[in-house]
């Protein structure tokens, strides 16, 4: 089925918004740092920040080579077909329809409970108000979306730029600490759950490999993703080690959620009300961001009958500017998984938002490192005439190295991030879940070449022919 994206529809920046924004950097600051001090007493947060983000974009190198040779919207799913075999493909592609639908579904409980809290009323409302919102855009050009999350995106940035600069006027004790980044602070029982929320954080910046098909330079896949990488992990960190210099860094591990707020509160100026008002938005770009990752995927598997074959379903025979299928069916998956936890009476925050992030994030850790080892394995009709050392070798070796460290602390750390009691077999409910998808993925792919051998053999070839499909007329972002 010769049906395409619209190719050439996202600028590099476009690339390195959508990634950028499906962090959410104003989720991290009012929600994430505070917490990750309260929950882990590590006073050395800003150095991990910056040692996570460095691990994450290492694993990027990668993930990014492969995507951009391999040119599938379902990323995860045509690299691993085209490094590791069809099988790991297919169950690579479910375990990222997991993790993203995880992730993505969590932050309708933020949403609705955030507001809430602001204005009164059943969470699970306000959830369904954002479903309603993100639904409509999703069906829409992606153009649109990226307008959306490049405003949101940038005052997001001011209020985090605002809120270093009112930290640094008025430090705890009348001087700037440094304590953030003593590698001393490393050295604590808190720090794999440290390692594991600062791996949470930088969720999302992998969302330019599934927009290649869309882009205007393949190459800019790459730089987008490790770019962002980059950018947010020094923002976090500095966001980070504010924090610590506004209460001193022996108080900021008992501080609340409510610190980033009354720091704010410091410069006036009705900065805590504009904060408020778009870390709402912020919630709603990155469930509009993943949203979009999560509508490629169904649609590009379903393009290859890898899953039905509706969901592939499009505006034009040829062109599509959204994939209405894959879109429409991700809006269900968020309806369905939402009802269910409000019937269930959870607590959107502590329960759905916690669970589900936390499932995302380590699934999606699980393939960043899939990713990797594809890279190494790649044969050389993959690689190119010219491949390079550092992104086909070295790097990925490094980031599989770091990110099996890293995703070590998150697994032997799950139970207390979620909350649960000591020896409780609950959180080993998540692991089980992503290597359940797996197993699923590949018995599915074993009963297709069984039974549908043509669909097996295009698992992972099925991106349409370069002039088969038109370009867009022009580059709007």
């Amino acid at each position: 089925m010769q049906v395409a994206l619209a190719r050439r529809t996202l600028t590099p920046f476009g690339l390195w918004v959508f990634g950028a924004a499906a962090s959410a950097p104003m989720v991290v600051l009012t929600g994430g740092i505070p917490a990750t001090y309260a929950s882990t007493q590590v006073t050395a947060l800003p150095l991990t920040f910056l040692l996570v983000a460095g691990t994450v974009a290492v694993l990027a190198v990668g993930y990014t080579a492969m995507a951009r040779q391999v040119g599938h919207p379902a990323a995860y799913y045509g690299i691993l077909a085209h490094g590791l075999g069809r099988g790991w493909g297919v169950a690579a592609g479910i375990v990222a329809l997991v993790a993203y639908n995880a992730i993505q579904t969590s932050l309708y409980g933020l949403f609705g409970a955030t507001l809430a809290g602001q204005l009164g009323g059943a969470w699970w409302v306000w959830a369904g108000v954002a479903l309603t919102v993100v639904g409509v855009l999703g069906v829409r050009a992606i153009v649109l979306s990226t307008r959306v999350l490049v405003a949101v995106l940038a005052v997001s940035f001011l209020i985090v730029a605002v809120f270093v600069a009112a930290a640094v006027r008025q430090p705890a004790g009348g001087g700037l600490s440094w304590v953030g980044f003593d590698a001393s602070g490393l050295a604590v029982g808190g720090i794999g759950g440290a390692i594991a929320l600062c791996v949470a954080a930088f969720m999302g910046v992998d969302a330019p490999g599934s927009l290649v098909e869309e882009a205007v330079d393949r190459r800019s896949v790459g730089r987008a993703t490790v770019t962002g990488a980059v950018v947010l992990g020094l923002v976090y960190a500095v966001a980070a080690w504010a924090m610590g210099v506004a209460v001193g860094p022996d108080a900021v591990t008992g501080a609340d959620g409510g610190l980033p707020l009354s720091v704010l509160a410091r410069v006036g100026g009705g900065w805590v009300p504009v904060a408020e008002v778009m870390l709402v938005l912020a919630i709603v770009t990155a469930m509009l961001a993943f949203h979009s990752v999560i509508a490629r995927y169904l649609f590009a598997m379903a393009r290859e009958e890898v899953l039905p074959a509706g969901l592939a379903r499009a505006d034009s025979a040829t062109r599509i500017s959204a994939p209405r299928g894959g879109s429409l069916a991700q809006s269900g998956i968020a309806v369905v998984v939402v009802g269910a936890f409000a019937a269930g009476g959870a607590d959107p925050v502590a329960t759905m938002f916690t669970w589900l992030s936390t499932l995302g994030a380590m699934g999606l850790l699980c393939l960043l490192l899939a990713a990797s080892v594809a890279a190494m394995t790649a044969p050389a009709r993959i690689r190119g005439a010219r491949p390079g050392g550092w992104e086909w070798r070295f790097a990925p070796a490094l980031g599989a190295f770091g990110g099996s460290v890293v995703l070590a602390a998150m697994v032997g750390n799950v139970g207390p991030l979620l909350g649960a009691a000591p020896g409780s077999p609950y959180p080993l409910l998540l692991p089980a879940i992503i290597v359940a998808a797996a197993v699923t993925g590949g018995v599915w792919a074993g009963h297709l070449r069984g039974t549908r051998p043509e669909v097996y053999h295009g698992i992972g070839r099925g991106t349409p022919k370069t002039h088969a499909v038109p370009d867009a007329v022009d580059v709007s972002i």
